[in-house]
């Protein structure tokens, strides 16, 4: 078993047979496409430090299906230690890449099928866990990329999935045969699903009886017949197709989404791992869900980025001493690290699953995750406020390089001595892109809505808040009997 270099992951998607759409005309040529590379770019650096020695104990883990070194995206958690190394592993890509690097998604779908499918057989007497084995085992042999999709449109969201006026706004089982299933539906959101090879559907929510056709779990090579990817509208996107790339901000890496189509799409019975189990479907939600949550680790790293920006930025203008900036950078700091708290946390508190595998402490990753829709809004609040009303008012690189007003832009927009107009501009679009361009999409709306809106991680905690525990220890220290009140346990 080898793990695949950047190189040959860049190769290995040019092979795949994709139907993409993006501003209404397909596109033939995805990886060399200007607005999509740079999240192709992004993970291929999940590849690249993986050969490096300084990151193998972080990027590398041994599978506990071979015994042999695979890519930590891959990995099936089997200690609390390997929770604490994906979170560090989460921040060390976020800082390098300054985006989302996009695989998260496929390795927490993995760990939550590894839990949920062997539930399933232990308690239905269901084959779904050695499916999923075998199919994990392939995903670690050829070091692919899976892309976990689980949002469905879901139409009226008043109603259940049986009772929408059009049933495909839920992904859903149209046909069984003796060879497998057909199903047809969409999945929205799909983070870097073209720089993918597999697709792992799994139900948006806890199905009841009567959606049984809408519990149903699933991979298929991303190129499979039947399916269509519509690529996400970015604030900024097409300036990734001028000439220079100054106005880009991050002038390497950035993120992508996509509405991807599957109509009736055959998939055979050795990758189907849920089909009509609905008393399991929310149990799959949870999992995957509680791993997802923890894994916004990768925001830390980003926020490592801005904060680096927003110093910078002050320094270029001659204002790092000041008594506020100083203290604003603080505020940005104590927020990060407290989200960092959060995630490492919920590793720390994990436990072993009757699997063998380790999940998250789920009520610690809902608390981090909620966090997560607020700090880094505020984070990106005090960078703008630092950067300056220039970040949002600079003339474009094409103005910068002109003959004519060039250097009239060189010589109204210098700052302190030793610092170049140019690296002002490149750190102030820096800001702008973290914040408001298109990787403000996996900074900021990420943040808010990826892994479950903040309403879904406010009812988790509800749940899992041990309400009776907390009473009992305020009664007990006031001396009330456990018999007076109204509210018994």
């Amino acid at each position: 078993m080898s793990m695949m270099t950047a190189a040959q992951y860049e190769e290995s998607l040019r092979k795949l047979d994709l139907v993409v759409y993006m501003f209404g005309e397909r596109i033939d040529n995805v990886v060399d496409n200007p607005i999509i590379r740079p999240s192709m770019n992004a993970v291929a650096m999940t590849y690249e430090l993986a050969h490096k020695p300084e990151y193998r104990d972080l990027m590398t883990a041994t599978s506990h299906l071979t015994g042999e070194r695979i890519n930590r995206f891959t990995h099936i958690h089997q200690c609390r230690e390997d929770l604490v190394k994906k979170s560090k592993m989460g921040r060390l890509l976020g800082r390098k890449t300054g985006c989302c690097f996009q695989r998260c998604v496929g390795m927490d779908a993995l760990n939550a099928l590894s839990i949920v499918t062997y539930d399933m057989d232990q308690a239905l007497g269901t084959e779904y866990n050695p499916r999923f084995l075998a199919y994990l085992e392939m995903v670690q042999r050829g070091d692919l990329v899976c892309d976990g999709a689980m949002t469905d449109p879901k139409g009226d969201r008043s109603l259940p999935p049986h009772k929408q006026p059009d049933p495909d706004m839920f992904l859903r089982v149209v046909e069984k045969t003796a060879e497998g299933i057909v199903v047809r539906g969409a999945k929205a959101h799909q983070t870097g699903a073209v720089n993918s090879h597999e697709i792992i559907v799994m139900p948006t929510l806890t199905m009841r009886e009567a959606d049984g056709d809408y519990a149903v779990s699933f991979a298929l090579p991303a190129d499979a017949k039947g399916i269509t990817y519509i690529m996400g509208r970015q604030s900024c996107d097409t300036r990734k197709m001028e000439n220079g790339k100054l106005d880009q901000g991050n002038i390497r890496f950035g993120g992508h989404e996509a509405l991807v189509v599957f109509d009736d799409v055959f998939v055979p019975w050795d990758r189907v791992f849920m089909c009509g189990e609905t008393e399991f479907s929310g149990i799959l939600v949870e999992k995957f869900a509680s791993y997802h949550r923890q894994s916004y680790a990768c925001k830390v790293g980003v926020g490592d980025v801005l904060i680096g920006a927003a110093q910078t930025a002050a320094e270029f203008n001659g204002a790092e001493r000041a008594s506020h900036i100083r203290d604003k950078i603080i505020e940005m700091n104590q927020l990060n690290e407290t989200l960092y708290c959060g995630c490492i946390a919920c590793a720390a508190e994990g436990a072993v699953e009757p699997s063998g595998t380790y999940c998250v402490q789920t009520l610690l990753a809902n608390v981090h995750k909620q966090n997560v829709t607020r700090f880094p809004y505020e984070i990106s609040r005090l960078a703008q406020d630092i950067a300056g009303g220039l970040m949002v008012t600079l003339p474009s690189e094409a103005d910068y390089r002109s003959e004519t007003v060039g250097p009239l832009i060189e010589k109204y927009f210098r700052t302190r001595e030793g610092v170049s107009t140019e690296a002002r501009m490149r750190i102030l679009r820096l800001i702008e892109n973290l914040t408001l361009g298109t990787a403000a999409v996996g900074y900021l709306t990420e943040s808010m809505h990826g892994a479950g809106s903040p309403q879904a991680q406010r009812i988790m905690i509800a749940r899992q808040v041990n309400m009776n525990e907390k009473k009992r220890a305020a009664r007990n220290l006031c001396g009330i009997e456990e018999t007076d009140g109204k509210n018994q346990d």
